[in-house]
């Protein structure tokens, strides 16, 4: 299993797909190495791409004013991408794109040992949880893969795009506020 340092200079230098071609940054993630949630996007978009970090605009703000509803931030949870590099004009990743990056996210996930992974989207959603997840259906719906508790929320561009899903949204956050007391409770 690769270190931390390994496995981000490894990322750093990634030529596994074409998306580095067009990269400014890699988008590794961000928080805490250890922290007990892990939120998992598609990938980054242009301003994230501009900075080096997940979620940093209009999205990555509601994402963050969502997570304070929560008693949830930066500082103690990860956030991650399925893949490190924008895709060109923040189209979807392309599934060759994907699976070359998956490596990188799953030892990501082995070196923090999250409980709990929110997948924002269906991309990551499909990737992660089963291949024929249906974001509209079963988001806010807890499943258990491998000791570790997965569900999926409509992902904050979309919320921006469409704000009659938020009470929805609203709905996903309160039952991971819960399914965190419940597992600090077991601790």
């Amino acid at each position: 299993m690769q270190e931390w340092t390994e496995l981000e200079d490894a990322c750093l230098r990634c030529e596994k797909c074409g998306l580095w071609t067009t990269r400014r940054n890699v988008v590794f993630g961000v928080g805490p190495r250890d922290a007990d949630v892990m939120f998992i996007g598609e990938g980054p978009g242009e301003l994230e791409d501009m900075r080096g970090e997940p979620f940093v605009g209009p999205a990555g703000k509601l994402l963050d004013d969502m997570l304070s509803i929560i008693d949830l931030s930066r500082e103690n949870c990860y956030i991650a991408n399925i893949v490190k590099c924008r895709p060109p004009r923040n189209r979807d990743p392309l599934e060759e794109e994907q699976e070359a990056c998956i490596g990188y996210l799953r030892q990501q996930v082995k070196l923090i040992r999250p409980k709990i992974i929110v997948c924002l989207g269906r991309i990551a959603a499909t990737r992660l949880i089963r291949p024929d997840f249906r974001i509209t259906r079963e988001h806010g719906k807890w499943t258990s893969k491998n000791g570790v508790w997965f569900m999926a929320m409509y992902h904050p561009s979309a919320l921006l795009r469409d704000v009659s899903k938020r009470p929805e949204s609203f709905d996903d956050l309160m039952s991971l506020r819960t399914m965190i007391r419940n597992i600090k409770a077991k601790i």
